[in-house]
């Protein structure tokens, strides 16, 4: 008995530094964008032309997750874990180095390729490490540091860079990452890891690949994924010019406000997955996905500020009561596996997010109001769909037309 109370908890040391690896990738994605401005003017170059610093880091990084799924399920996630993670805070540090813009997107670049083998991998990890029914807790716990570094990351952002300049901010997450690092690797020293490596070829990569997208419940899980990313990011990378436009808020003040986004996943992560492994993911899945639907069409009536701030904290809650949910799903469906099952969810994850925020921008050009009805109402449409697609995901009985996905040969 104690010898597990001591694995457990061993377990659950590794899980939190994983956490703890996921918020400081995250809060160095969202505090980017909130320094545009700044670096637009420090390189005399237009808002435009520095705001590719942004699809510079996410493009790559969904391209990465595929590859680094592969060696995952061939090397181990620790060894891809920590090597990703490294990679990440070197390029992270030669950020603050740049001297030219086309420096400065090529270190994003190369950031991004090394920060998209952690998250993906450490859910596979947890595909492994926790079994269905209690895989809720654990994936809220990511999610939850998700959600947090992104609300974070935000305001720091606009704060921190007003401090000590958008150089020592890069190298302030530099140093974070590489203490982070070490207790990574002080906590794999204490789990018996029970991943099984995988010997791939390019013929069994593929089939994996291949049958993953044609198992009904993984291609279901992962459409999910995509179109909810759509609508969160298209919403979310909005919000400014929303408060700007219809509250007329300057850059502090919208920062503030959207403080509140990542709040609900950050405290109420691992609750909302205790809740998962309660009641299941058949009726949370729904709900989360008509929890973002009314909070952004919300938004489309003339509400006082502080409704359109709670509005921002209910759309963040969406996205908790759903992504994770679906996570679940994915590492369940390709246990076998793992590493590249969750690749691909993380390739569909920011491919929906770089979609979401096209798509809103062509939506704008009927007007802001217009573009809120739209995202909502087929937000809206997807959580009356999933009432019957997701009918069968609780633990007493699982579709018997999905199996997991058989290993490519």
């Amino acid at each position: 008995m104690e010898a597990q109370v001591l694995e457990d908890n061993n377990r659950s040391y590794l899980l939190k530094t994983l956490a703890g690896a996921t918020f400081i990738i995250f809060f160095q994605v969202y505090m980017v964008a909130p320094l545009i401005p700044e670096l637009s003017t420090y390189f005399k170059v237009s808002e435009q032309h520095i705001g590719l610093i942004v699809p510079a880091f996410l493009i790559p990084y969904g391209i990465a997750t595929l590859f680094f799924g592969v060696f995952a399920d061939r090397f181990g996630t620790k060894k891809v874990i920590l090597t990703s993670f490294s990679i990440f805070a070197v390029f992270t540090a030669l950020t603050a180095t740049s001297q030219t813009v086309p420096q400065l997107i090529f270190w994003r670049m190369m950031a991004g390729i090394g920060a998209s083998g952690v998250i993906p991998i450490s859910l596979a990890w947890i595909g492994h490490a926790y079994p269905y029914e209690h895989r809720g807790l654990p994936i809220g716990y990511i999610f939850g540091a998700v959600a947090g570094g992104g609300a974070f990351g935000s305001f720091a952002g606009v704060f921190l860079e007003s401090v000590i300049g958008w150089r020592l901010l890069f190298l302030l997450v530099f140093v974070l990452a590489v203490f982070v690092w070490i207790l990574i690797i002080h906590a794999y020293q204490k789990v018996e890891l029970k991943t099984k490596k995988q010997g791939l070829t390019w013929s069994g990569v593929f089939t994996t690949y291949y049958n993953l997208l044609k198992n009904p419940r993984g291609r279901n899980a992962y459409l999910y994924v995509m179109l909810n990313g759509i609508f969160h990011a298209g919403v979310y990378t909005w919000l400014a010019y929303y408060l700007q436009k219809v509250y007329d808020l300057n850059g502090w003040q919208i920062g503030y406000a959207l403080l509140g986004y990542g709040i609900p996943g950050l405290i109420f992560g691992p609750l909302i997955g205790k809740l998962t492994d309660k009641i299941g993911r058949s009726k949370l899945i729904p709900i989360g996905l008509a929890v973002g639907a009314c909070s952004a069409a919300t938004l489309i009536g003339n509400i006082p500020l502080w409704f359109a701030r709670v509005a921002i904290i209910t759309l963040s809650l969406g996205f908790d009561l759903t992504q994770p949910l679906l996570a679940g799903i994915v590492t369940e469906v390709g246990r076998e596996r793992s590493g590249q099952s969750v690749s691909v969810m993380a390739f569909m994850l920011f491919v929906g997010f770089g979609l979401g925020s096209y798509l809103f921008s062509l939506a704008l050009n009927l007007g802001l109001k217009e573009a809120l009805i739209i995202f909502s109402g087929i937000q809206f449409l997807l959580a009356l769909i999933a009432l019957i697609i997701f009918k069968h995901e609780h633990f007493k009985k699982q579709p018997a037309a999905s199996p997991p996905v058989t290993v490519g040969a």
